[in-house]
């Protein structure tokens, strides 16, 4: 098989922002260019958990098709909590560059309303990080990893790298 030019470079283009965005570096433009990655604060975004969800509940909770969607906050609620937190933490950009995650997410057992537990994740890391908790959910409700150690590894992870 033979490839173009064009091909050839698209693919290579390809390969980098794959490789950007696995080493962590993916997150929003801010002023003047510069690529910024937001890494969540201990002290204002320690996470929060959901005291209804143990281990012992995970079956009802978590594990449950459709459990979040019951618990997820009004987007009202999360946008204006979002604009707040932009002003406070001095990011730049528009408010749609930013998803208001979840540090514990949802899927994990995380607080649905404390402000403790949200703050603004810039896009695309958003998305690559999402797809991370979805797995550590599926490996929590298959029984090959505990609830309290899913949690830490994703704590970790957005304290860590963003």
């Amino acid at each position: 098989m033979r490839f173009s030019v064009v091909e050839l470079g698209l693919l290579a283009l390809a390969l980098v922002v794959a490789a950007l965005a696995v080493r962590g570096w993916a997150g929003s433009w801010s002023g003047g260019g510069r690529h910024v990655v937001v890494s969540a604060s201990w002290a204002l975004t320690p996470g929060v958990l959901n005291p209804a969800v143990t281990q012992a509940t995970i079956g009802s909770t978590i594990c449950r098709h459709g459990w979040t969607r019951t618990i997820r906050p009004p987007v009202d609620y999360t946008n204006a909590l979002k604009q707040r937190q932009l002003r406070r933490d001095r990011l730049r950009g528009p408010p749609s560059a930013f998803q208001e995650d979840h540090l514990i997410s949802l899927e994990l057992g995380g607080s649905p309303l404390d402000p403790r537990n949200l703050w603004p994740e810039p896009y695309p890391r958003a998305l690559i990080v999402d797809q991370l908790e979805i797995d550590l959910n599926r490996r929590v409700c298959a029984g090959s990893l505990t609830l309290a150690e899913a949690q830490r590894r994703e704590s970790g992870l957005k304290h860590r790298d963003g």
